[in-house]
């Protein structure tokens, strides 16, 4: 493995993220839930992820406000744009899942 300085590890971790970002923004066309089931998180969890790391820093960030930095927008705003309703079959393999990690 190659040996990065924490710098280095930290700005490639941060170009990483913001393009992970930036993907998820331009594929409006990807539910959360069909994340969730294909992937075991979401858009959602990445901002919960993204509002722990500012608290771990003592930066005071709210839910809406981390999901705002990950969706682009107000996350109602996306929601009314963008979510649709979960089918049976995505509602019932969340079910499944959620079960198995039970």
């Amino acid at each position: 493995m190659v040996d990065l300085s924490k710098q280095q590890q930290t700005e490639l971790e941060a170009a990483a993220f913001r393009r992970l970002v930036s993907h998820l923004r331009s594929r409006s066309d990807v539910q959360n839930i069909d994340m969730m089931n294909l992937a075991g998180f979401c858009r959602n969890c990445l901002s919960n992820w993204y509002k722990d790391a500012a608290e771990a820093e003592g930066i005071e960030l709210d839910k809406m406000e981390a999901r705002e930095i990950v969706y682009g927008m107000p996350y109602e705003e996306w929601r009314d744009k963008y979510q649709t309703e979960a089918t049976p079959e995505q509602k019932a393999a969340l079910a499944q899942k959620a079960a198995k990690h039970d």
